[in-house]
């Protein structure tokens, strides 16, 4: 279905200045309602465009997303993939992650490993942040926290190899524990975009916390996701550029 609707006149519609929803995001979101419903009447489900459990349920609570990188997908863009997590009291048992455009099924199982198209999948070495290639994403209040947010970005561009922005928090998350980028840092994000990812990047032998480095919790609205040898770095580079945030705006 969104491979169908990609480069296709959608109709969009906006949830915000830059916060786009089209007609194959509902539609996709619908069969899988109903998928849940009728095969497991009893369980939750929480997902971006019908919403759902807004707090941590008890029990089964299926996490989706049903395009992420949506702006992605109305241009035309082929970065988007579909995101689930089956959630059990607010922790992520299994995940899955599909790019539709790259046929790559990223899952996880909690204990289980990681693995792509069902082969296992490893996070990188990089052991320093000038060897690695980073990933972010921007948040959709972008236009009044610019100097915010971008500084940010430049502070990573000039400590790392390179860094991307690609559009899905989900793609960049798989893409981590694949081993094709090293660490990515993202705030502002919900349950539905980092919830699968982040099981299957802990699942590769990453690491997982939010951008202070407290436990990651799918409704923390943060996260840095990084092959664990340059997570204290990117700590750092995140504290250091708060902290210089703070006194100028102090002085």
């Amino acid at each position: 279905m969104q491979m169908a609707g990609l480069g296709t006149a959608l109709h969009v519609n906006k949830k915000g200045a830059i916060d786009l929803v089209t007609e194959v995001d509902l539609a996709v979101e619908r069969m899988f309602r109903e998928m849940i419903a009728a095969r497991f009447p009893n369980h939750q489900i929480l997902a971006e465009e019908m919403g759902g459990a807004a707090t941590v349920p008890l029990g089964p609570c299926w996490v989706f997303d049903p395009i992420d990188g949506t702006t992605n997908f109305a241009h035309g863009l082929p970065i988007f993939c579909a995101s689930l997590a089956l959630e059990i009291d607010g922790v992520a048992e299994v995940a899955a992650v599909y790019d539709p455009n790259r046929r790559e099924l990223f899952t996880a199982e909690r204990g289980g490993g990681a693995f792509l198209n069902g082969v296992p999948i490893h996070v990188s070495s990089a052991a320093d942040l000038i060897d690695a290639m980073l990933v972010t994403g921007f948040p959709y209040d972008v236009h009044a926290r610019v100097e915010e947010i971008v500084g940010l970005f430049a502070r990573f561009v000039g400590r790392a190899r390179a860094v991307r922005r690609l559009g899905s928090a989900a793609i960049d998350l798989c893409w981590v524990a694949a081993g094709r980028m090293d660490g990515f840092w993202e705030s502002d994000l919900k349950p539905w975009d980092i919830a699968g990812g982040g099981l299957i990047v802990a699942e590769a032998g990453g690491r997982v916390t939010n951008l202070h480095g407290a436990p990651f919790t799918s409704r923390g609205g943060h996260v840095l996701a990084s092959n664990g040898h340059i997570h204290q770095a990117m700590l750092d580079v995140i504290r250091e550029y708060r902290t210089g945030r703070t006194l100028s705006s102090e002085s």
